[in-house]
């Protein structure tokens, strides 16, 4: 073992020792391999942004992993009735022992804007919303548990709707006038987020409050129920969860439970562009490997009187082999190091984290381990192929025929 070792120490020290020498060669052909493994771990960790920035853009929709939804109807689109669906729900949650859940409604109010009264889209929610969806609240706050005491109800705004009434300070606790047939002064409590394409000013209320003041109170009956559980107690909650719901609104309901989160599918939205980027970036590698080979057969050929001296001296076959192709492994290991640490600092960089995440990812990931990991290997692997052939063209060469050279 200990032979073993001194020989593979050996081989790396006289495979960087001939790489020092032949640098100019075989920098150039370095180049190339650098851009490629560059490339591919750039490409799979921009792609961990991409997917992290998807992924919390689903959750805001759909709820984070697991979220259940839980609708109910009669046959005719019925609805329940609100206060008997809520009390019920209220127990359910309470009996599986639920921290997060909630109710959601939509609907619209009309606001008087300094410009005129403006339908403006609503969603009725519970304070556990932000939560469950991530909803990120850049001024003021999110709605606390005593917000529903209030006699002027709270909202939270987009900056759409902040903007439109002069951006001011929540501090100063601004107030917008509800119109319609249960008119209410309205008070300003946080401005959250908006995603890129929400141009029109809409506003959340908590649920008890826009049933007070919407003039088609009944509406607020369609309301969804939906509670963040263990992703791996899903299947269990939702069956008991079902059977619970159905026995307390009666055979006359048709009960719909279903997860609404991202994790609910298995396909990967940016496979097609991993695929694509590291065919390229495979292209790439292949090319800077084809340069590494003509390089190294040069380099061989103009060793061969060394190889033969070194073989009279009682070189073994397998020594000489593996001293040819560590100097093309040791030299794209070392390129690729420097493709993975550029890739790196690319990756990390925060105009690249602004331009992926527009913004909007609260839980950037750490650049993934895996990403420099295949990009090292990637670079050992074409390091191996390119000294291959010129491996063995060098155990090949007769000693005689080699001194004589």
């Amino acid at each position: 073992m200990s032979r073993f070792f001194t020989g593979v120490v050996g081989a790396l020290a006289e495979a960087w020792q001939e790489l020092r020498i032949h640098r100019t060669r075989v920098l150039l052909s370095l180049i190339g391999v650098a851009v490629a493994v560059c490339a591919l771990t750039t490409v799979v960790g921009v792609a961990g942004i991409a997917e992290q920035a998807m992924t919390e853009s689903n959750e805001r929709w759909g709820g984070r992993p697991a979220t259940l939804k839980v609708t109910a109807s009669k046959a005719d689109g019925t609805a329940p009735d609100p206060e008997a669906m809520s009390a019920l729900w209220t127990e359910t949650v309470e009996r599986y022992g639920i921290d997060y859940a909630g109710r959601i409604a939509y609907g619209a109010a009309f606001v008087q804007f300094a410009d005129g009264a403006v339908n403006v889209s609503v969603q009725a929610v519970d304070p556990a919303y932000a939560q469950m969806h991530r909803l990120q609240v850049d001024h003021g706050a999110w709605f606390a548990a005593d917000d529903a005491l209030r006699l002027a109800p709270a909202i939270v705004v987009n900056e759409a709707f902040w903007q439109r009434i002069g951006s001011p300070d929540l501090g100063s606790h601004p107030t917008v006038q509800l119109l319609g047939n249960a008119p209410a002064t309205a008070v300003i409590v946080g401005v959250h987020r908006s995603q890129s394409w929400e141009m029109e000013p809409t506003m959340f209320m908590l649920t008890e409050a826009y049933a007070a003041v919407s003039s088609d109170g009944p509406a607020i009956g369609l309301t969804e129920y939906e509670m963040w559980i263990p992703a791996d107690l899903t299947e269990q909650i939702q069956a008991g969860l079902t059977s619970d719901m159905q026995a307390g609104l009666g055979e006359s309901y048709v009960v719909n439970i279903y997860r609404s989160d991202p994790g609910a599918y298995d396909d990967d939205p940016l496979l097609s562009l991993k695929l694509t980027v590291g065919g390229i970036a495979g292209l790439v590698l292949l090319l800077g490997a084809l340069g590494l080979v003509n390089i190294a057969m040069v380099t061989v050929k103009q060793r061969i009187r060394e190889i033969g001296i070194r073989r009279s001296f009682g070189a073994t076959a397998g020594r000489v082999f593996f001293a040819v192709m560590l100097e093309s492994v040791v030299a794209t290991v070392a390129a690729g190091v420097v493709g993975v640490m550029v890739a790196i600092f690319i990756v990390k960089s925060p105009m690249v984290e602004d331009l992926i995440g527009q913004g909007m990812i609260t839980d950037f990931p750490p650049f993934p381990i895996e990403a420099a990991l295949l990009g090292l290997g990637a670079a050992t692997v074409v390091g191996a192929l390119a000294g291959l052939m010129p491996a063995l063209v060098a155990v090949r060469v007769r000693v005689i025929d080699a001194i004589r050279y």
